[in-house]
């Protein structure tokens, strides 16, 4: 394969060898690097030639100042984001918080989502192209999406921003929403793509200077698989280092990870680019003032970090001249960053890219909306459905109480769009059962403090006692009760870390004192990241797991509860059964008993776990060879029937178990799931395809993967602990 940056490394010098002489025939009035007809990376190369140090400099500022070349003005990339939505200064259509995607299993779901995302995105973009009195803020095409680290920690201030726990599972979905940001074009791109944050991102507490301690075979087999699946498979052309360091080296200097790893082994052909403050940070967080902003600068460009903040415009000319910097990467660095743009299509004809035709009407318009409504209901999961409570028939009641901070609350979630009209629970539920059902309100709990605006009222007292009582009387008085307690994005956000899984505030107390009157009780979880609640799993007959769901949320949850749409969600993480089940969140060695793969004792609800209102026959296992090689790929085949009487959807998950291995291995890991909707009675044949290869640990010995001979279990199963199905497999 031809080195496409040695190619444009040769460009760069014979345009800047021919400079004078195409100046001298009115180059510069016709620049080449504008010239539709040449090949992307020569007109990157005729650019790069025409550029000053400064120049140079300034365009790798990510929030710089416009640069003038030959009458072209060449802007600041205008990076924006868009987890679950497009943030902007004007509404957006606001889809579920990305664990709650995570949690659809759905990686053809997630696809539509980052494609109405990406349409939305290009729809501000073109707006501004062709009228500049266009609405709200001026946005580029650099999308700092998505965010593809995994939940390790489960008290970890951002798992509203991610998929969940599992390197395969994040992988999958990480790869379907990088495509549907950057489209299909395969001249052209979308938007870019650029995944976060690279790599080991999991605490918030010190984020800024910790160093995360990492064995080397759980960096390559748990911390990095998901984002080698996101650069190899999906093509992402942007990722962000990480503030921590591992293993006392800085990501934004750890060449490691960014030359060797992600350019050299993974083939990027993209850019780095790091965290908001990457320098400053290093300098002042993880160095304490040892080094200076010039080197600093200059080993963060030679280590791979090709684009940063105002410290990059200011400290390169200076490192360049001290010996920091090489003048070959500080090219490549800023070829990688133009070449994304021109694939942007920044530098042609507005018209002449297809996605100039994606019209600001769709903004917002009702099909997103409906996609929202769509995923928002796939993302539920029935974690409990004793005796059947759920669904409720509307038709037998005539009083219903919908209790709890969460019942009329919109939790948005990180780095989403502003919301028009979102849907609350009390909403949804009221939208429901029309006048045909007396529906009582009250919070019954108070989580956070009011927070008050300087000059504004003060709002009334919350009386927790009255508000209790009030609650209790409602539970007493009604056919069933909708009890919606949970967390915010005050407890679960950026910068913070929680300290416990339990239910924050009196919301366990609420709970017990509504159940003691009323035994039809529904709770209705609205977290991000999971909560440990064993009385609520004890006691409580239906429990639901909604998450933060996006601006059709209320109204997803209400067709659940009341069975006009069959829930077929699954946890993407596991919810542990107390704080004491979870290990040191300064251990990053995940075989101490993180996750499901490691974790030795019963959590509250396992990895994969989600209930329908119908029931699933697994059946006729068949696997293509017994017996492989480790270039082989296995055929997974069985069939699946739904039992019930409606129609619903089912997660078939894929597990493997390393019967017996030289080092200590999961109990069960994740190689495949698909996600199927089944008629009443209807049964379908499922086809998993298992490339021998996934089998492999990383062996230290060798510094690369290995896949030991012998056997190997093949696990198929509705969750990671309910295993329908199982069959060997021999590894030659």
């Amino acid at each position: 394969m031809i080195n496409i940056y040695k190619y444009m490394n040769l460009l760069v010098l014979i345009f800047l060898s021919t400079g004078a002489a195409a100046q001298s025939i009115g180059i510069q009035n016709n620049p080449a690097f504008l010239n539709q007809e040449m090949s992307m990376e020569a007109r990157v190369a005729d650019l790069m030639s025409r550029l000053t140090l400064e120049q140079k400099a300034q365009l790798l500022n990510h929030r710089g100042k416009t640069v003038v070349v030959d009458g072209f003005s060449i802007r600041a990339d205008q990076w924006n984001q868009c987890l679950h939505g497009v943030k902007w200064t004007e509404p957006t259509t606001n889809f579920p918080t990305s664990i709650a995607l995570g949690a659809t299993w759905d990686t053809e779901l997630i696809h539509r989502v980052a494609t109405v995302i990406s349409d939305e995105a290009r729809a501000i973009y073109n707006g501004w192209k062709q009228d500049p009195e266009f609405r709200g803020e001026h946005k580029g095409l650099i999308y700092r999406s998505p965010v593809i680290n995994i939940s390790r920690n489960p008290y970890w201030g951002r798992i509203n921003e991610i998929f969940g726990e599992d390197p395969y599972h994040t992988g999958r979905m990480g790869v379907a929403y990088v495509k549907g940001l950057q489209g299909d074009d395969s001249h052209y791109l979308k938007l870019a793509s650029t995944l976060k944050h690279y790599a080991v991102n999991n605490v918030e507490v010190d984020r800024m200077k910790l160093s995360a301690q990492v064995p080397e075979r759980m960096l390559y087999e748990y911390w990095l698989p998901h984002f080698k699946d996101c650069i190899v498979e999906g093509k992402a052309l942007s990722v962000m280092a990480s503030y921590n360091a591992i293993n006392g080296v800085p990501n934004n200097i750890n060449k490691l990870l960014l030359t060797d790893i992600l350019k050299n082994q993974w083939g990027h052909e993209g850019f780095v680019v790091s965290d908001l403050g990457g320098v400053k940070t290093m300098v002042e967080g993880h160095h304490q003032r040892q080094i200076s902003y010039e080197e600093a600068v200059g080993r963060s460009i030679m280590a791979g970090c090709d684009f940063s903040d105002a410290e990059y415009e200011k400290y390169i000319p200076d490192a360049l001249r001290k010996g920091y910097l090489t003048e070959e990467r500080l090219n490549d660095a800023l070829r990688r960053v133009l070449l994304v743009r021109f694939r942007l299509g920044e530098f042609d004809d507005f018209k002449s890219v297809p996605y100039s035709r994606i019209s600001p009407d769709v903004i917002g318009c009702k099909e997103h909306r409906n996609l929202s409504l769509e995923a928002a209901r796939k993302s539920i999961v029935l974690l409990k459905n004793e005796k059947k409570l759920l669904p409720i028939d509307r038709s037998i009641i005539k009083r219903v109480a919908v209790i709890g901070p969460y019942a009329d609350l919109f939790n948005q979630g990180n780095y989403g769009g502003v919301p028009k009209d979102p849907v609350t629970p009390l909403q949804g539920i009221k939208n429901a059962v029309g006048n045909n059902v007396e529906v009582l309100y009250c919070k019954g709990a108070q989580i956070t403090p009011v927070k008050v605006r300087k000059g504004r009222p003060i709002p009334p007292r919350f009386d927790k006692e009255a508000e209790m009582k009030k609650a209790v009387e409602m539970a007493r008085n009604s056919d069933v009760v909708f009890l919606f307690v949970g967390t915010t994005a005050d407890i679960e956000v950026e910068g913070r870390d929680r300290k416990t899984l339990a239910l924050p505030g009196n919301q366990n107390e609420l709970i017990k004192a509504v159940y003691e009157v009323n035994k039809k009780v529904v709770v209705v979880l609205m977290s991000a990241g999971p909560v440990a609640v064993p009385e609520v799993k004890k006691n409580i007959p239906a429990v639901l797991q909604a998450w933060w769901p996006g601006d059709e949320g209320g109204n997803a949850i209400t067709d659940v509860l009341f069975g006009d749409y069959n829930p077929g969600g699954k946890l993407p993480y596991t919810m542990y059964a107390s704080d004491e089940q979870v290990p040191s969140t300064d251990e990053y060695d995940i075989s101490k008993g993180f996750t499901y793969m490691y974790l030795k004792k019963k959590p509250l609800f396992a990895f994969g776990h989600g209930l329908s209102y119908s029931k699933f026959h697994y059946s006729d296992l068949q696997i293509s060879s017994p017996v492989v090689s480790v270039n082989d790929t296995v055929s997974v085949v069985l069939k699946v029937k739904n039992m019930g009487k409606r129609t619903g959807e089912e997660v078939v998950q894929l597990y493997v178990r390393d019967v017996k291995a030289k080092v200590v291995r999961p109990t069960k890991e994740l190689r495949g799931f698909k996600r199927i909707a089944l008629q009443p009675n209807e049964e379908q044949e499922i086809r998993l395809m298992l490339p021998v290869n996934s089998l492999a640990f990383y062996d230290e010995s060798i510094g690369d993967f290995l896949v030991e001979p012998g056997s190997f279990e093949i696990l198929l199963g509705s969750a990671s602990d309910d295993i329908r199905l199982q069959s060997k497999l021999i590894v030659n």
